[in-house]
C-alpha cells in the first residue's frame, strides 16, 4: 500500500501469488478435487504425502492401512494424489484393467536395464513378457524333463540327505535352522530352472557363502524406502554427496548384481550350453536370450525391446536377475511358515503323509536313499497338500504389501468414486487376506476351508477371487506356476520321510510389515524324526 492509502502492484502480485497458493495447495486438494469424496486416512493427507510416508518408513503400512480400510470403507485417500483400494471389484478394475505401474518399480531397473517387473508401459511389459511366459507355464513346467530332472537331483542329492543328517548328528540338539535350508533350496531350484543345474548354485551344499549370501539381503532391508518413495529427491542428494543409504547397503547390493552377472557371463561363455542332459538345460536363459534374438532379427529398432537388444548383456542379466532373487526369497518364506504350521501338529502331519503316499509312485525313499518323481499333476491336485500351502500363502503372504499403479489419462470409476488420471492406487494382500466376509476368523491358520466339501461354490468362489498371493491380471507374478510345483514338491520330500518339531520358533508369529514380509529374527529351529515303516 502507498502512502495516499492505494495498493501497489508488488503488493497486489503478493496477494495474489497467496490467494492462488492457498487455493491449489488446500481449497483445492481438501474441497474442490475429484478425490476429495473419498475418506481421508489422515486428516493430513489431502496437502501432504507426509503421514504415508512416515507410516512406511517405521514398517506399519500393511497393519495400518487393514485398520484404516476397517474403520472408513474399501477405497481410502492416503496422500494428495495416492489411493489405497480393498475391494476385489476395484482389484479387477485396476489390476485387470492394464494400468501401468509407477516410479515406484524403477529400483528395479537391476545394473540400470529395464526388466519385465520394472517395464511400466504394458505394451513393454507385454513384450517382454512373451518371451518367457511359455516356460513358466503350469502345462510346460508338468511336462518338461528339464524341470522333473533338477527337481530330482535337489531333493535326492541335496535336500532329504541334509535333513536325514540333522536326524544324526547329536551336535544339534537345537535341530536345524529350516528358513536358511528352505532360502537355500529354493535358489538350488530357480537358479537350475534359469541356468541349469551345472552352471547354477549349490546353496544347500555351501552353507557358508548361502549364510553370506543371507547376510546380504539382510544388509539392504528396509533401504528401498527413500529410492521408491522419493526417487529424484533421493538421487539429487546423492549427487551432493548426501546419501540416505549406508555405504554397507550400496556394497551389498553391489556384491549381489556382480553375483548374477557372473553366473550369466559363465553360462554364456560356456561352449556346450545347449548339449546338455536335462538336469542342466538352462530353460529359462535359453528363452529369454533367444527370444531377443528374434525379436532383433525380425522387427529391428521398432521393436519395443530394442534397448534391451542394444545392452544385450546387461538387459539378460537384469532380467534373470530379478527371476533369481524374487523366485528364491517368496517362495522360501511360504515354506518357512507352512512347516512352522505343519510342526505344531503332528496329527496334520499324518493325514499329509497319507495322502502323500497315496501317489503312485511317492517320494518316500528307498532303503539305498533313492526316491522316484510323482506324476507333477497328480502331486498339484492333491487337496489336503494344495489347502495346507494356500492357506499359508493366504495367512502368511511372502508379498503382503501394496502394489502400485497409476490411474490411466482418461480417468477411471472406483467403487462410487471418480478418479483422474495420473494417481496413484495400490491393493495389498495383506487386507484382501482378512476380509472377514470372506474368510471368517481370518487371523487363524485354518486349511479346511479350502478343502472341497467344506464351502458352497459361491464361498469357494469370493476366496479363490480374493486369494491374492501372486496378484492379479496380465501383471501377475509369472513364476506362479513354478513357485507351487518346487513348493509341493519340496514339502512332499519332507514329509513323506519325515515328522518335523518345532525347537525354536521365536519370532516366527511376529512377521515383519512391508512389502515383503519375513520372520522378525529370520530363522526357524525344526527337528526332524524320520518315518520308520
Amino acid at each position: 500500500m502507498n502512502m495516499s492509502g492505494g495498493f501497489t502492484v508488488p503488493g497486489c502480485a503478493a496477494a495474489a501469488l497467496f490467494a492462488f497458493l492457498t487455493y491449489r495447495f488446500i481449497f483445492w486438494p481438501a474441497f474442490f478435487s475429484p478425490l476429495a469424496r473419498i475418506p481421508n486416512a489422515h486428516w493430513s493427507v489431502p496437502f501432504s504425502r507426509f503421514w504415508i510416508l512416515r507410516i512406511r518408513f517405521s514398517h506399519r503400512e500393511n497393519r495400518t492401512l487393514y485398520a484404516t480400510h476397517r474403520r472408513l470403507g474399501p477405497v481410502v485417500r492416503v496422500g494428495p494424489g495416492e489411493l489405497s483400494i480393498d475391494d476385489v471389484d476395484c482389484v479387477r478394475t485396476v489390476y485387470q484393467g492394464g494400468f501401468e505401474k509407477t516410479s515406484w518399480y524403477s529400483v528395479f531397473d537391476n545394473y540400470g536395464a529395464v526388466c519385465m517387473f520394472s517395464a511400466r508401459p504394458s505394451a513393454e511389459h507385454s513384450a517382454r513378457k512373451r518371451l518367457i511366459s511359455n516356460v513358466y507355464s503350469k502345462s510346460y513346467i508338468q511336462s518338461s524333463p528339464a524341470a522333473s530332472a533338477q527337481g530330482h537331483a535337489i531333493l535326492s542329492e541335496k535336500l532329504l540327505p541334509i535333513l536325514e543328517q540333522s536326524t544324526r548328528e547329536t551336535q544339534l540338539p537345537h535341530g536345524i535352522d529350516i528358513y536358511s535350508v528352505f532360502m537355500a533350496a529354493t535358489m538350488d531350484f530357480i537358479a537350475g530352472y534359469i541356468f541349469g543345474l551345472r552352471n547354477g548354485t549349490d546353496f544347500i551344499g555351501d552353507e557358508a557363502y548361502r549364510e553370506h549370501f543371507l547376510e546380504l539381503y539382510r544388509a539392504r532391508n528396509g533401504y528401498g524406502h527413500y529410492d521408491q518413495e522419493m526417487p529424484q529427491f533421493t538421487k539429487f542428494c546423492r549427487k551432493i554427496g548426501v546419501p540416505f543409504c549406508p555405504k554397507w547397503v550400496d556394497a551389498a547390493n553391489k556384491e549381489l548384481g556382480e553375483w548374477c552377472l557372473r553366473l550369466c557371463d559363465q553360462i554364456t561363455g560356456s561352449p556346450d550350453t545347449l548339449d546338455n542332459e536335462p538336469r542342466d538345460e538352462p530353460v529359462v536363459w535359453q528363452s529369454v536370450v533367444s527370444g531377443l534374438r528374434k525379436d532383433e532379427a525380425t522387427k529391428g529398432k521398432d521393436s519395443l525391446l530394442y534397448p534391451a537388444v542394444s545392452n544385450f548383456r546387461l538387459s539378460v542379466a537384469s532380467e534373470l536377475f530379478d527371476h533369481v532373487l524374487a523366485g528364491q526369497e517368496t517362495a522360501a518364506l511360504a515354506l518357512t511358515y507352512l512347516a512352522w504350521r505343519l510342526s505344531q501338529s503332528p496329527e496334520l502331519q499324518e493325514k499329509l503323509r497319507a495322502e502323500l503316499l497315496g501317489l503312485t509312485p511317492n517320494l518316500r525313499q528307498h532303503p539305498d536313499g533313492r526316491i522316484a518323481m510323482p506324476d507333477p499333476k497328480q502331486l498339484d491336485s492333491l487337496p489336503l497338500l494344495h489347502a495346507v500351502l494356500t492357506e499359508t500363502l493366504r495367512l502368511h503372504a511372502p508379498i503382503p504389501g501394496p502394489q502400485p499403479r497409476q490411474t490411466p489419462e482418461k480417468g477411471c470409476h472406483l467403487g462410487s468414486y471418480y478418479v483422474p488420471g495420473g494417481v496413484r492406487v495400490a491393493a495389498l494382500a495383506y487386507t484382501l487376506h482378512r476380509d472377514e466376509r470372506v474368510f471368517p476368523d481370518a487371523e487363524k491358520w485354518d486349511h479346511t476351508r479350502w478343502l472341497p466339501g467344506n464351502s458352497t461354490e459361491e464361498e469357494k468362489k469370493l476366496r479363490n477371487r480374493q486369494l491374492w498371493a501372486f496378484g492379479s491380471g496380465g501383471r501377475m507374478c509369472i513364476g506362479s506356476n513354478f513357485a507351487m510345483n518346487e513348493m509341493k514338491l519340496m514339502i512332499a520330500a519332507i514329509y513323506s520321510n519325515y515328522t518335523s518339531y518345532i525347537v525354536d520358533d521365536d519370532g516366527v508369529a511376529n512377521q515383519s510389515d512391508g512389502y515383503t514380509s519375513r520372520p522378525a529374527n529370520e530363522q526357524l529351529y525344526l527337528r526332524f524324526e524320520k518315518v520308520v515303516e
